[in-house]
């Protein structure tokens, strides 16, 4: 492999590290970086770069079968590209954004081949032959959310946002895959009201990480971190409101919410639309949360239907039995899902939320969902990779994918929100 040096950043002598690579760009992967092989075949990551540029890359990290790199000089530019806003998206820089380097509409449609590439080598879906179901997957794109009042298109939507503090008291943001503190002096992905909350400027003697949680109707709650012991409140109030689905929330401010103001009625729609609730029907709401899609789903379930909301953590519970106490179809179980599923007594069911962690849902919980036969399920998936192992085990059980919807949850970001409707062939 001929490689030059370069003086940044800094690496190891007797390796590749540092060394600069002149590329020329393949296809965007799910994590936010292109493929690209160097001039001896080995794979080489590559992020700020995009599908068919050429490109210097530096080399970030060396591994046995493949190279990590950052694009540091753009030789034939894609003309899709464009200046970041942020002065701190960039090699070398903070981690947060992927993507700030292209434009939106771009920045979704490479959003959709990954959800598609995902599918097809995961999933064993092809999406080639003209007559088949999945004619959805070939035209996949994925959906913008609407700006967010006041900002410019695909900036200021990120109501939690998570500092670390460095050795000198100085919040800011992590480089990508690094410890490595990125003092930054604003953000223009988060929320208004979290960069008017000044924690940048401040210094934080006594703390090890901070975060600022912005509610729907403006009030800042400020939470700081030590190296043992939980998240405190350090000001602001102790519970944040969210608004959805024609409800104000009262959450505490650890619990899990989405981060885009749309996004939480966006996704309960969609869940409501693709499963088509009937009356009566019996409905559990899978790793449920505060209970958002329990409520969308109540009004179409009526009097007659029972929802059941599970939950493993503590403080989504309390919250979703707080929330939820007008609507007497609706039970809040504490439990890990798994353990739920595996109690006979839960048999019958007509439709299925699975909205699991990033890492999916599982093989077992998978299963156990599959032998209870219910009419569709809707599963709502932040990665796509598990979405795909998580269909792949449905498929097997006789469930099909019947529709996608992806959704651009976190504009400038790899990440995709994808909605997926299952259902039995049987």
């Amino acid at each position: 492999m001929t490689v030059a040096h370069a003086s940044f950043p800094a690496g190891p002598d007797d390796g590749l590290d540092g060394a600069i690579l002149e590329l020329t760009v393949g296809a965007v992967a799910h994590g936010g970086f292109c493929v690209s092989h160097a001039d001896d075949g080995i794979v080489v990551l590559v992020r700020h770069a995009l599908p068919g540029e050429r490109v210097r890359a530096v080399v970030t990290e060396q591994h046995s079968s493949y190279l990590r790199a950052d694009a540091v000089e753009i030789l034939d530019a894609s003309p899709h590209r464009v200046t970041p806003p942020c002065p701190w998206a960039g090699p070398g820089r903070c981690g947060g954004c992927d993507l700030q380097h292209a434009d939106l509409g771009y920045q979704r449609e490479l959003k959709g081949l990954v959800v598609r590439e995902q599918l097809r080598r995961l999933a064993g879906l092809e999406v080639a032959e003209p007559d088949d179901s999945l004619d959805q997957l070939r035209e996949l794109t994925v959906r913008p959310l609407p700006p967010v009042a006041g900002e410019p298109d695909g900036q200021g939507w990120r109501t939690r946002v998570q500092y670390t503090v460095d050795s000198t008291g100085r919040a800011g943001l992590l480089a990508h895959r690094s410890h490595e503190v990125v003092p930054v002096d604003r953000c223009l992905i988060a929320h208004a009201a979290v960069r008017d909350a000044d924690v940048l400027a401040r210094e934080w003697p006594e703390d090890d990480g901070l975060e600022a949680v912005a509610g729907a109707d403006g009030a800042v709650t400020l939470l700081g971190r030590r190296a043992s012991g939980p998240q405190a409140v350090v000001s602001g109030p102790s519970s944040v409101t969210e608004r959805a689905v024609g409800r104000d929330w009262r959450l505490p401010p650890t619990a899990f919410w989405q981060v885009h103001p749309a996004a939480a009625q966006t996704l309960a729609g969609a869940v409501v639309d693709l499963l088509e609730p009937r009356p009566g029907d019996r409905i559990w709401d899978l790793y449920g949360g505060a209970g958002l899609f329990a409520a969308a789903l109540a009004p179409r379930a009526d009097a007659t239907g029972r929802i059941t909301v599970v939950e493993g953590d503590p403080a989504a519970v309390a919250a979703a039995r707080d929330n939820l106490r007008d609507l007497p179809t609706v039970t809040v179980v504490h439990s890990d899902v798994g353990r739920a599923l595996r109690n006979p007594r839960w048999r019958a069911v007509d439709l299925v939320v699975l909205d699991p962690p990033r890492t999916g849902a599982g093989s077992a919980v998978v299963t156990a969902i599959a032998a209870r036969a219910p009419r569709a399920v809707a599963y709502v998936a932040c990665d796509p990779a598990a979405l795909a192992r998580d269909l792949r085990t449905f498929q097997s059980y006789g469930y099909g994918l019947a529709e996608l919807r992806a959704y651009d949850l976190f504009p400038h970001t790899h990440h995709v929100e994808c909605v997926a409707l299952l259902r039995s062939s049987g």
